[in-house]
């Protein structure tokens, strides 16, 4: 069960077993292992591939069908919260003034690419979402 319900969601989400598994540092054939059922993550990959997919574990071992429900499926600012732990940023004091002031003008610009960036996606899927 574990194997299909991963390869499901992988699909849903349109990424190939590659792409999959570099978001976890995983080799594509462990992904085609785990999928396949030759292979079995241990728990700690069981729990990032549950937090990845927000569903549980028991819904990856087949334990549980209970999905979250549309509203609640999307937590953006747990998956925020995620990013700046995953790229440790934590420390860095996101509402620490004193800490932006310590920012060099090429780092200000670099913000200013990433937000330019991010604000053109968000445009360009609203666009298509219309």
């Amino acid at each position: 069960m574990f194997g299909k319900r991963l390869r499901a969601l992988r699909k849903e989400h349109k990424l190939t077993m590659k792409e999959f598994g570099e978001k976890f540092s995983l080799a594509e054939s462990t992904i085609s292992g785990y999928e396949n059922g030759n292979r079995k993550p241990d728990m700690d990959i069981l729990s990032k591939f549950a937090d990845y997919f927000n569903v549980s574990t028991d819904y990856l071992l087949g334990r549980t069908d209970e999905t979250p429900s549309p509203s609640k499926a999307y937590d953006s600012l747990k998956e925020i919260n995620k990013l700046i732990k995953e790229f440790g940023v934590e420390d860095f004091g996101f509402f620490d003034i004193e800490q932006w002031k310590k920012l060099s003008p090429e780092d200000v610009d670099e913000l200013r690419r990433h937000f330019e960036w991010v604000a053109q996606k968000a445009k360009e899927r609203n666009r298509e979402n219309k």
